[in-house]
């Protein structure tokens, strides 16, 4: 796990809300957790920003960079969670992740956001108690401790929530 930790402008840093990522170029899901004084977590929205496999690189980059600025200004959550770069990628999947993600962790420190990368393994970890679950399992699981009547969809939304979740199950706190 790595904490990115942005300026100290943080005109949001007391908020209990975090917005959880699951970074793609075709889809990346998001999901916000809330986190009430009395430790209850509830979530507040998930979805995913589609951007189109049409579009040359730079356009899709900026429009996952734009949805996630607009998700940020519309519930301003005080910190982010973003799933990091799977290693078992090939290399050229892994450096055009790396493109979303940068316009990803840009929008959060923009807002003076605290960052927190993890891999998929801690929020499987974290989530559903092993570091194997697979992606039915840890939908299943943000279902059960959200208290949700079904898992969210789709599944990259349920990874995004999956990532806000794991943030606040392992440091106890929205803002790290």
């Amino acid at each position: 796990m790595v904490f990115l930790e942005g300026t100290t402008q943080g005109h949001r840093k007391d908020s209990p809300t975090v917005l959880g990522i699951d970074p793609g170029t075709a889809v990346t899901g998001y999901g916000l957790v809330l986190r009430r004084e009395d430790g209850s977590l509830s979530l507040l929205e998930c979805g995913v920003i589609r951007t189109s496999s049409k579009e040359p690189l730079p356009f899709r980059i900026r429009e996952i960079f734009l949805g996630i600025q607009e998700i940020i200004d519309r519930f301003g959550p005080g910190s982010m969670a973003v799933e990091d770069v799977f290693q078992g990628k090939n290399v050229r999947s892994a450096l055009t992740l790396g493109h979303a993600r940068g316009a990803i962790l840009l929008a959060a420190a923009l807002q003076d956001l605290f960052i927190a990368e993890y891999s998929p393994r801690e929020i499987k970890k974290a989530v559903v108690g092993t570091g194997n679950a697979t992606k039915h399992q840890v939908a299943y699981m943000v279902q059960r401790h959200l208290h949700l009547k079904t898992p969210p969809a789709p599944a990259d939304a349920a990874d995004g929530v999956a990532a806000a979740l794991c943030h606040c199950l392992v440091t106890g706190s929205p803002t790290g």
